[in-house]
């Protein structure tokens, strides 16, 4: 009898293992009451391990205790922010180019607007224009990512609270004519065209438009725009008690993996990295925010050749100038943030972010 009691008891407990390791992670007992969203923009793992270097063994990233990866494919296997964007922003594969809209190119909701329809305060802050295909996938809804000036047309349609970047020609200097700024300021918009007139601001809906086109890389003395900028739209949005959605870019990362310049990607990596860890510092005060940092998608290929941490001296090659098809970091703080452990389909972040909030999607919408 003996061996088969032990067969039994071993069955027993492997079937016990088994269905609790298929159970879901323990869920956090409500909603959380803000998010902010991180992306880094052509940032795969070697970049940040890059960054980890040039900053000699520190990074704000390395206080996540959640980490995982996400799959960035569009309906090519190359996506590029257009469809990356948009998949982050609404939980949908699209193609290359498309901005807040299906394969089919029929507007898809985002989650930035899903946040302003149920009463949250809403952000957008970029180093790049606040038109280009990233935060324009929030916000945005266009069959092309290069058509800047309808983009910008947009902003008229939502009640964004806050937005801090670039941009200011496809607003102000455009084709048409037309003065989209007076056109917010009419809104009930007040417009800042520098961080000091924005810090002079009470209260919002405000709109930072800081360059004419994009802002300047770190190495043309950009400085901490990127930081100050997050901690005054978290100023700005913190002031609603039903809380906020941020959406944050560290844009310039990627346009040093174009350029195949690994000097220009560290310097946005750690830049990009101070604007985590203001974004982690609100969270370790204010408990019921969910931080979340990730990418689009890879760009340049990048394989580290060698390096010293106590330098910072980092050194590479790369396998192209565009993007590449690899999985990209994603990690998480704060209540849910477990869920976003593991390997996932980067439209998985979007129905994550929307379980956090408690948001129920229809099939109407």
């Amino acid at each position: 009898m003996r061996p088969r009691i032990l067969i039994f008891l071993f069955v027993l407990v492997s079937a016990s293992l088994t269905l609790q390791a298929g159970l879901p992670a323990k869920r956090p007992a409500k909603p959380v009451k803000n998010i902010i969203l991180l992306i880094g923009d052509g940032m795969g793992v070697s970049e940040v391990y890059a960054g980890y270097t040039y900053q000699k063994g520190s990074l704000n990233m390395m206080r996540f205790r959640t980490a995982g990866f996400s799959v960035t494919y569009s309906t090519s296997y190359i996506t590029d922010s257009g469809a990356g964007g948009t998949a982050l922003a609404t939980g949908y594969k699209t193609y290359n180019g498309a901005i807040g809209v299906d394969s089919t190119g029929q507007p898809v909701k985002t989650i930035l607007e899903w946040a302003e329809e149920k009463g949250k305060a809403t952000g957008l802050v970029a180093t790049c224009a606040i038109t280009h295909a990233t935060p324009a996938s929030f916000i945005s809804h266009q069959a092309r990512r290069s058509d800047y000036e309808l983009i910008a047309s947009d902003f008229l349609k939502t009640d964004v609270d806050v937005f801090i970047g670039g941009g200011r020609n496809h607003f102000a200097k455009r084709k048409d004519s037309v003065d989209l700024t007076r056109q917010l300021i009419e809104k009930g918009y007040t417009m800042a065209y520098t961080l000091e007139e924005l810090g002079g601001i009470a209260k919002g809906p405000v709109g930072a438009l800081l360059a004419p086109e994009h802002l300047p890389k770190i190495s043309e003395g950009r400085g901490n725009q990127l930081t100050e900028s997050v901690n005054q739209a978290i100023r700005f949005l913190s002031a609603d008690p039903d809380g906020f959605f941020l959406m944050v870019e560290g844009s310039q990362i990627d346009w040093g993996g174009h350029a195949n310049d690994i000097k220009y990607i560290v310097e946005e990596v750690a830049d990009f990295d101070n604007a985590v860890g203001a974004a982690l510092d609100f969270a370790e005060k204010n408990p019921e925010t969910l931080i979340i940092v990730t990418a689009d998608h890879e760009t340049g290929g990048l394989a580290l050749a060698g390096g010293k941490l106590s330098t910072g001296q980092v050194t590479g090659s790369f396998t192209t100038t565009d993007h590449t098809g690899v999985m990209v970091p994603v990690f998480a703080y704060g209540p849910f943030s477990e869920t976003f452990g593991g390997m996932q389909q980067n439209t998985e972040i979007f129905s994550k972010m929307m379980n956090a909030f408690g948001f129920i999607k229809s099939k109407t919408n």
